[in-house]
């Protein structure tokens, strides 16, 4: 029976239901059982593989101006030690290639928010506690938790990183705790999980004062984490926690400043303290250049409350002073002006933030799922729009550039992709984009 045309639309929200995929990274392929015997008896000792069949957008298809199809064609790919090594024209009949059955190849995904160090995940069932008084309510129940949490955080932290790479991420931004609770502790237990797992998956890390940097007595922890292979200074709501807008920042960007490192501060302030911390985080960054495009602000909810006009104003500054968002892509009433801020050039990024911890029963650990929702909120959809919404997974690289010219991808870039199943016949696919039905359904697994 002949399968049905499927949209681009359909193709986006395909869950873990029809699709599947295969990553590269480093060298490695982690695979469907279907790739998996085949890569064994084909790699030549692990660190070369050709694929033939390997489906690639190659440009976008107009009518009266508008784009509304998008071609593909398939090709072989060599990868070699972790790397693409070679796009040639497809060879059907090669013997020694590995056959990738028209699938699309695309970026492998980015989950640039989530705490890989603390979560219920890989153990037995348990939903979300809730402590009394918000956020501090929160941080009294953590000072309980942790302990116990600790005793287990390396094995469950692998067994999260495997969750994210059935859903196609090989890399995330992971924030992981420095506090007088746990100290460094939470630290070195990650550290331990991302050399398990360094062979297929890669992280960089923020240093998160999850309890406050001067709420609990955090600073000390911080000075030493911040000698160490982290790549972030977190931080935590400045005024409602600390209760120093000022103070919190100057300390979190000199801190950035003396080591090296980049910033990301989760900002749950949604009030005017919250626009406050905004407006003077973009001027620290300003005054300190080397600061630009390697600072970012978590959730900021803030963007979602302040009218029009004014979303207008920051994200122009966000922009200029290469701060970016990184987005949880809330719903309800509070809708994130994420098209104001693509309009400005601000970095938007997605993560999945907690996934079954004591924050939160729910997530996925699809990003993938992100980018169908921001899709959705924001009217994403002609053929177009939804194309470019693929990049919020991807971290803002697509096959295709606005104008349809293929741009990944290129002999030597990293092989970190992954190959999905389009669920419908060859004929089909070259009619259409399967990415158009990836985005608007908002999972993969592989």
């Amino acid at each position: 029976m002949k399968k049905s045309a499927i949209s681009r639309k359909e193709f986006i929200k395909m869950s873990g239901w029809g699709l599947a995929g295969v990553a590269f990274a480093s060298g490695l392929l982690t695979s469907a059982e279907a790739f998996a015997g085949e890569a064994a008896g084909k790699s030549n000792g692990g660190a070369s593989y050709l694929l033939k069949n390997v489906r690639l957008e190659t440009g976008f298809v107009y009518e009266e101006g508008e784009v509304v199809h998008t071609k593909t064609e398939l090709f072989c790919v060599a990868i070699k030690d972790g790397k693409i090594e070679q796009i040639a024209a497809n060879k059907p009949n090669a013997a020694n290639a590995i056959d990738a059955k028209g699938w699309l190849m695309l970026p492998a995904f980015r989950d640039m928010h989530i705490h890989l160090d603390k979560t219920f995940y890989g153990g037995p069932w348990q939903a979300t506690r809730r402590g009394q008084g918000g956020v501090k309510g929160m941080i009294a129940l953590e000072q309980q938790i942790l302990p116990e949490m600790l005793k287990t955080s390396t094995s469950r932290a692998e067994k999260l990183m495997e969750l994210l790479q059935s859903k196609g991420t090989h890399f995330a931004r992971s924030h992981v705790n420095i506090e007088p609770t746990s100290k460094l502790q939470s630290l070195n237990n990650l550290f331990k999980a991302l050399e398990n797992k360094k062979q297929s998956f890669g992280a960089e890390l923020v240093a998160f004062p999850q309890h406050g940097v001067f709420y609990t007595d955090t600073v000390p922890y911080l000075r030493d984490a911040a000698k160490m292979d982290i790549d972030f200074i977190g931080g935590l709501d400045p005024y409602s926690i600390d209760g120093a807008i000022e103070k919190t920042i100057d300390f979190t960007v000199q801190l950035a400043l003396d080591n090296n490192k980049g910033i990301d501060i989760h900002l749950h302030e949604s009030g005017e303290s919250g626009l406050k911390t905004v407006e003077y985080l973009i001027k620290k960054v300003n005054e300190n250049p080397v600061l630009q495009h390697k600072t970012f602000l978590s959730h900021c909810f803030v963007l979602g409350r302040i009218d029009k006009v004014k979303q207008e104003q920051i994200a122009e500054q966000l922009g200029a002073a290469g701060i970016g968002i990184v987005s949880t892509i809330p719903f309800g009433g509070l809708i994130m002006p994420i098209p104001t801020l693509y309009k400005y050039k601000v970095n938007v990024m997605t993560g999945n933030d907690s996934i079954i911890d004591h924050w939160s029963t729910f997530g996925s650990g699809s990003v993938l799922e992100k980018a169908h929702t921001m899709a959705q909120l924001y009217g994403y959809s002609t053929e177009f729009l939804l194309s470019r919404s693929l990049k919020l997974a991807t971290g803002n690289v697509l096959p295709l550039d606005d104008k349809g010219v293929q741009q990944w991808p290129k002999a030597g870039d990293a092989a970190n992709v992954v190959l999905i199943d389009a669920s419908c016949s060859a004929e089909v696919v070259s009619r259409i984009s399967p990415v158009r039905s990836l985005i608007n359904k908002g999972q993969i697994v592989y």
